[in-house]
């Protein structure tokens, strides 16, 4: 606080004793208070209820603004963003961070609201309620009419709080240390051309470095879409790419607010789709009986619960896990996010000031009003404004979203940190695609049943050419025939099977796409031709793969390709099978495995399940299994993205379920007519599978299976 100037003592000396005015003067010069910007606004702050009753803000009931508003005086950060829902008091906030600026640390403040009107009304309603209730605050406040309106507020320590709306003139031309954006979504993304509100605020603030702070605050707005429907997150905390307050969102270490399960102990994030309640055509019966339950044990947690819960709730950073202990650690191969602004985001359910049964009220009345009219305005709303999440308009979604693929993976566990075979499946596939500078690889398993499930998948960046470091030099597909030898060597792998035992399963084939770049055809041909000349059988099971589109063709056929060129520089002398696929048929089927669901399986004796796979997934794979679209003229990519995950999930399934051809040396499955009553020895239970070796029995000395003459014909299908 500055001391009073000499004119403003003169002024007051005829109401004043002598005495009173040393006092004052050196009552000025007493050193600051140190507190937090919560213990400031426990001390200072009061609500005014408009009607000349107040009462002092307390942290009880929002326990959840500490930690974002407790940052406001950190020199580790020069912003806080805010993603909210309505009523979880985020404007407490921002008058807390005032009521600490003028007690314990005056500077000047620039507070931006949406518009011009809006920020009158803010100024005469909030903030003036605010300053007549809080009389320690209203004490330091020069009232006489240059000093106090709608706009300016100035204080005996020379400090200016300047409330203004986002132009490109109002935010630039001034210099201020602490900015504070009021319901930044519904400001322009593009302040008159010249960029978002934030940045151009933040440009206020550079010249004081680490002290300098600029504040966002919002509830998403129903109005902004999502950029990409299919995304889905790369880390467990990021939001959508959705312009706005979720975009600055992102650029921080994007915390989460967490509750402890009473029951489990585990952490979770309180969202609205943990919320249960009664099926019924009453919605008012499913209001009145909502509970949420705990993802992890299923504990029921009651409505009443919510203010413990959050009172012992914590902010988790992007990259960390609360553990049943108590203790925030890194998660396992992750790092904790680092950034110069801290993000906060949390759900509706967590509000102080939301109702769970009215928030699934409000869904099912918004729903039911979609459902009839088409409107989804209501929906919109409450899933933003209310539960504080985002919207994705149904006019936007194709068949399946990533995310809805996500939620359906399985945990079926690993071995050693090693991709497993989970129980049921009766062989492996591999498939690979070619790249310029690598091979992708997927590999698949089949069960009984007709579930295809996606073992693994990685790619393959180096070959097995040295450099004069004998360091191994990058794959080149179409430059070096050489580097398909690393596709033989997927032929090799094996996999653990998931019952602990110790046995392992072998691949039984693998499928190469055979085009792309010139080059990349005649060296796949040649790699085909040299497992053939080996003499050991592996080019049966190295089998070339090509899409074909056309509408009349089968699901699966082999062709001879160039069979009429015998010179000695022919890419194919019609020497070399490849195996053409319907492309369309093929996905098509992929899709209808992908819309499956577990309790949808059949029994054994039929065929056609669902696509299966881990919860270790990693999300490209979501977003390449779902980035296509079908169309009247097929399946289309209409973004041009990655989408070898779909391609070779076609692929394998097109070689599963080709038919008996007559002198074609490739391995044949034939799953739509494959006997599992009976099956031959590469598709037979595990303690009979001739893929399947190791183990307790190997280790125990146990003599090698012995096959019968029927048997080994079996498998040389």
């Amino acid at each position: 606080m500055r001391p009073p100037s000499v004119a403003e003592l003169v002024s007051e000396a005829r109401h004043q004793t002598l005495e009173s005015i040393v006092v004052r003067g050196f009552e000025s010069l007493q050193p600051q208070q140190r507190l937090t910007v919560t213990e400031a606004g426990e001390k200072y702050t009061r609500i005014g209820s408009g009607g000349g009753h107040s009462t002092p803000w307390s942290l009880k009931r929002t326990p959840y603004l500490q930690e974002p508003q407790d940052v406001l005086n950190s020199l580790d950060y020069q912003g806080m963003i805010f993603v909210g829902p309505a009523r979880t008091g985020k404007t407490l906030m921002s008058l807390n961070w005032l009521s600490h600026t003028v007690k314990t640390d005056p500077a000047d403040m620039l507070y931006v609201h949406m518009d011009r009107e809006n920020a009158r009304k803010w100024s005469k309603g909030d903030l003036e309620r605010y300053l007549q209730a809080s009389t320690d605050i209203r004490a330091h406040q020069l009232t006489n009419r240059k000093d106090d309106n709608t706009f300016d507020k100035e204080f005996d320590s020379g400090m200016r709080f300047i409330l203004t709306y986002p132009t490109s003139s109002n935010l630039s031309g001034i210099t201020v240390g602490r900015v504070w954006l009021i319901d930044y979504e519904r400001m322009d993304d593009n302040v008159d051309g010249e960029g978002n509100p934030f940045d151009l605020a933040q440009m206020r603030t550079t010249t004081f470095k680490r002290f300098g702070m600029t504040v966002a605050e919002a509830s998403p707005n129903p109005n902004k879409e999502i950029q990409d429907p299919k995304w889905t997150p790369s880390t467990p905390h990021e939001a959508p790419p959705i312009r706005g307050i979720f975009e600055l969102y992102n650029r921080g270490d994007r915390r989460r607010w967490n509750w402890k399960c009473p029951h489990c102990a585990e952490a979770f994030e309180p969202d609205f789709k943990l919320l249960r309640y009664p099926d019924s055509a009453d919605i008012m019966e499913a209001r009145e009986q909502t509970y949420m339950a705990c993802p992890v044990c299923g504990g029921i947690l009651d409505p009443d619960m919510k203010d413990e819960l959050n009172w012992h709730g914590r902010w988790v950073k992007d990259g960390m896990i609360w553990t049943p202990e108590g203790g925030i650690i890194e998660r396992n191969g992750m790092k904790a996010a680092r950034s110069s602004i801290a993000s906060f985001w949390m759900k509706g359910p967590a509000a102080a000031y939301q109702d769970w049964g009215q928030l699934v009220e409000k869904n099912l009345r918004a729903v039911k009003a979609f459902e009839e009219t088409g409107d989804d305005g209501p929906l919109r709303k409450t899933v933003t404004t209310d539960q504080g999440s985002y919207y994705i308009p149904q006019s936007r979604l194709s068949e399946r979203s990533p995310e809805d693929l996500k939620n359906k993976a399985e945990d079926w566990g690993s071995t050693e940190q090693e991709p497993s075979v989970p129980a049921g499946v009766r062989f492996l596939i591999a498939t690979a695609d070619v790249q310029k500078t690598a091979f992708v690889v997927q590999v698949h398993g089949f069960t009984a049943t007709g579930d295809m499930v996606v073992i693994d998948g990685f790619k393959l960046r180096l070959s097995n050419r040295l450099n004069s470091a004998g360091e191994r030099l990058p794959i080149d597909p179409a430059a070096f025939g050489e580097d398909w030898d690393v596709l033989t060597e997927v032929l090799k792998k094996t996999y653990p099977l998931a019952d602990g035992s110790g046995r392992r399963m072998r691949i039984r084939a693998l499928g190469s796409d055979s085009g792309g770049a010139e080059g990349v055809t005649g060296h796949a041909y040649n790699q085909w031709r040299k497992l053939r000349k080996a003499g050991e059988g592996m080019h049966r099971r190295f089998c070339l793969v090509k899409g074909e589109p056309s509408k009349t063709a089968p699901h699966a056929r082999t062709t001879w390709p160039d069979s009429s060129q015998k010179g000695k520089l022919a890419i194919a002398k019609g020497d070399v099978p490849v195996i053409l696929l319907n492309s369309n048929l093929m996905k098509d089927r992929v899709s209808v495995m992908m819309a499956r669901r577990v309790e949808d399986s059949r029994d054994d004796e039929t065929v056609g399940g669902m696509l299966r796979y881990p919860d270790w997934t990693a999300p490209w794979f979501y977003n390449q299994m779902t980035t296509e679209i079908r169309t009247e003229k097929g399946w289309e990519n209409p973004r041009k993205r990655r989408n070898e995950a779909f391609d070779l999930a076609y692929y394998a399934l097109g070689l599963a379920i080709r038919p008996v051809e007559q002198n074609v040396p490739y391995v044949i499955f034939n799953i739509d007519r494959l006997n599992y009553l009976e099956p031959p020895v590469w598709a037979a239970d595990w303690d009979e599978n001739e893929l399947v070796f190791g183990g307790e029995a190997l280790q125990q000395g146990a003599a090698p299976k012995k096959r019968t003459f029927a048997e080994l014909g079996k498998n040389l299908a």
